[in-house]
């Protein structure tokens, strides 16, 4: 037979470990509760396949046109204006480990929201050899983001180079990014 003493100090101990557990998030883990990455291994934060203006090799139309996942802007951008107002930008991209330049044209929000189709072409100048390498063209498009594929002329003195022609205009605005050698 059990005492009172031993029943109320049962009905104790089941009080504090309920209140405890009710204080204890569902879903924790706490120190030692379960497998934990070997340091050896650090978790990489995942990479923005985002579009943007700076350029993101790693967007979906970037790794379309063969864009090698290291390529990084390489000299000043150029300014695609139409009077004084700027409606796109024109980079080049480098990559060591493909060996390649690339052509990369962003459309300005600005322009991008309110213009009728466009006509956009881009490309990568030599002027080691007076020649316009990897060079594309998109027709009657509302694409923002415009990558070339890549250029064999790492070797050689370059400039990104890209134009727009809105719908309506008989003429390209173009700017090329600054020259690299």
């Amino acid at each position: 037979m059990r005492s009172r003493r031993s029943t109320r100090l049962n009905k104790g101990a089941l009080v504090a470990a309920t209140s405890a557990l009710v204080l204890l998030p569902a879903g924790a883990a706490y120190a030692g509760s379960g497998p934990a990455t070997p340091p050896s291994h650090p978790q990489k934060p995942a990479r923005s396949t985002a579009p943007s203006p700076e350029g993101n090799p790693a967007s979906r139309l970037a790794r379309t046109a063969g864009v090698c996942d290291d390529a990084v802007p390489i000299g000043e951008r150029g300014l695609i204006k139409r009077g004084t107002e700027t409606i796109a930008s024109v980079k080049q991209f480098y990559s060591k480990k493909c060996d390649e330049n690339y052509g990369y044209v962003w459309v300005w929000d600005s322009f991008h929201k309110t213009a009728a189709p466009y006509d956009v072409t881009a490309g990568v100048y030599s002027y080691s050899d007076d020649t316009v390498h990897a060079a594309t063209s998109w027709n009657g498009t509302k694409q923002q983001e415009f990558w070339t594929d890549g250029a064999k002329t790492v070797d050689q003195c370059t400039s990104g180079i890209g134009s727009l022609r809105p719908a309506g205009t008989p003429q390209a605005y173009q700017a090329a990014s600054q020259k690299r050698c």
